[in-house]
């Protein structure tokens, strides 16, 4: 018995030990990942820029080791921002080292006006007379398409094809099936086209939501093809026609139609691109990835400067609280402009907002900050994929509005939900509540109960007036009339070309044209960029939040693109209180 308590013993101390030997040697490892990724880089002569398209681009790059941690491999995937891509494809146009850019072009969706704002630099990059190819070997997706006609040539595998055909957009509804487990969802919203709540209580598209749909959809794709036809030379009729009959479907017929320049494998792309640097048929090209890239010293680039612009990047749902790196906490997000407005060395503050909106209460939060702000500097908002409902109502304040013909705005409108699972829980799982309650409505809102006339009235009370308050401070922020804005509001979704139409921004441009328009209102030549949110410590995020990072990018290499249904059912179930913002997960493809 002895020997085999000791054994024992002996046998679980040892698995202690290991466990903690293993723990310090992955920090360590990790340590050194992160460490050997700062370092400043050098790169050869006749160099290629290698951009990836078709991937997911962040507003801002995620610096947090962990979130490009592939623990499988022990390696460090980084994915560029998109601060980072301008900045790299703006510094490759003067550096002589770099003599072009390579798109490679993925599967995924980026988002139209992101997509957008980096067609628009490679336009730029390619006026200083250096090349940009593009190439696919599979699948050649309308954003891919989109963006890739900005370079000088198009080539594709033959095998592959060119997504082309027009936009869609596909809404799931859930009303049937809610009714079949026993939940009810009970709304209340101000907005005729606030569609974000007829998943739950319809079956089909109202007239309304499917007219605002239809005009959005049919705004950015006009643009869409219109740029396109200017780029490639082929006439509007002529794209829509090529949609209509899918013809990119087959390499071929795109090759025919004018969609590409060529057809070719991998080996004849290189040698392609060896002839265009100027490299021997024997050498090797000296690719350089966007990552890579931000790490080469910029020469042009002012570090010590006293006048700033403050660059905030409010990126994901609005939450209430602090929130974390993958939304935006309004108090926390209120804290940082009101920080950014007492410091006398920022001159103006740029607020990049890609938000489909989220809780009204936050969003009022930052919007008190952000109009104390515009009083004493320039405040100039950026809007990228999407600055709708509450991602509108926090621009509202600013001194001036910038947005891409393609992004999506407004959507000036709010609901509440709330579930009533009352059914769900004594029908199917034999669940019964009994309350106690020392006030006339002490237990509302109950998810055990439906509502009774009189809280359904004070909940239509307190939307009424959280969405008369929305249209007020954007009509004051717009200097329009309360009626004018709730003409183009109840809800309604604009694209950033019919935005700028109806007064609800002021000019098409990116990000880079809104930190240069924030300079000029500011009276600034020269200016250092201050970036936030600051990023947490690398080494405070290893020992922080490990596990946490771990299990995102275990569920991502297992789910793959499918992990967006996962975020999803996340978010929903995060989801509380008045809401303003766009209908869920709005994807055009």
């Amino acid at each position: 018995m002895k020997n085999f308590l000791k054994y024992t013993l002996a046998t679980i101390s040892g698995i202690i030990i290991t466990s903690i030997l293993f723990f310090i040697v992955l920090l360590a490892s990790l340590s050194a990942l992160v460490a050997s990724g700062n370092k400043p880089v050098t790169i050869t002569d006749n160099s290629i820029l290698i951009l990836k398209a078709g991937v997911t681009i962040p507003d801002r790059g995620n610096q947090n080791p962990l979130a490009a941690l592939d623990l499988f491999n022990m390696t460090l995937t980084q994915s560029p921002g998109l601060n980072e891509i301008l900045q790299n494809i703006e510094k490759a146009s003067v550096d002589r080292k770099i003599k072009g850019i390579l798109i490679e072009n993925g599967l995924l969706s980026t988002g139209w006006a992101t997509t957008e704002e980096v067609r628009n630099a490679i336009k730029n990059f390619r006026s200083t007379g250096k090349f940009v190819i593009s190439y696919s070997d599979y699948i050649l997706t309308q954003e891919c398409y989109y963006l890739s006609t900005a370079a000088d040539k198009i080539y594709i595998n033959p095998g592959s094809m060119v997504e082309f055909k027009g936009l869609s957009s596909e809404i799931m509804f859930y009303k049937n099936a809610l009714e079949k487990i026993g939940v009810e969802v009970q709304v209340t919203r101000h907005g005729k086209f606030k569609g974000a709540v007829e998943p739950f209580i319809l079956n089909k598209l109202s007239d309304e939501n499917r007219s605002q749909i239809k005009d959005y959809a049919g705004s950015i794709w006009k643009q869409v093809i219109k740029d396109i036809s200017e780029s490639r030379g082929i006439p509007v009729e002529e794209l829509n026609r090529i949609a209509d009959n899918l013809d990119g479907n087959i390499a071929a017929r795109a090759f025919e139609t004018k969609l590409v320049d060529g057809l070719m494998y991998r080996d004849a792309l290189i040698d392609t691109l060896k002839s265009l640097s100027g490299i021997g048929a024997n050498k090797d090209i000296n690719f350089v990835s966007m990552t890579k890239y931000t790490k080469v010293p910029d020469p042009h680039k002012s570090i010590s400067v006293k006048n700033k612009i403050a660059v905030v990047y409010a990126e994901g749902t609005i939450v209430t609280g602090k929130g974390n790196e993958n939304n935006i906490g309004g108090n926390y997000y209120a804290d940082i402009i009101r920080q950014q407005r007492k410091d006398t060395t920022v001159k103006a503050i740029v607020l990049r907002v890609n938000s489909p909106g989220g809780s009204a209460i936050a969003s009022d939060i930052m919007w008190r900050e952000l109009e104390l702000a515009s009083k004493v500097k320039p405040v100039v908002v950026s809007m990228g994929n999407y600055a709708a409902s509450g991602g509108y109502f926090i621009s509202a304040p600013a001194t001036k509005i910038y947005a891409n013909p393609t992004t999506i705005s407004g959507s000036i409108g709010v609901f509440g939900l709330i579930p009533n699972a009352g059914k769900l829980l004594e029908q199917k799982l034999g669940l019964t509540t009994e309350v106690v309650n020392t006030n006339k409505n002490s237990d509302f809102p109950s998810i055990y109960r439906p509502m009774n006339s009189y809280e359904k009235e004070m909940m239509q009370i307190s939307i009424e007036q959280i969405y008369s308050d929305f249209v007020n401070k954007v009509a004051s922020g717009r200097n329009m009339t309360a009626h004018a804005v709730d003409s183009i509001g109840q809800g309604r979704v604009w694209s950033g070309t019919s935005a700028q139409k109806i007064g609800l921004i002021d000019s098409i441009g990116g990000l880079y044209d809104a930190i240069k328009g924030a300079a000029q209102l500011a009276a600034i030549r020269i200016y250092s960029i201050r970036e936030l949110p600051v990023l947490e410590d690398p080494y405070v995020k290893l020992l922080t939040q490990l596990s946490g990072e771990i299990r995102i990018n275990i569920l991502k290499k297992e789910l793959g693109e499918s992990v967006k249904y996962y975020n999803m059912v996340q978010e929903i179930r995060d989801l509380s209180g008045i809401q303003a913002r766009l209908p869920f997960f709005l994807e055009l493809r």
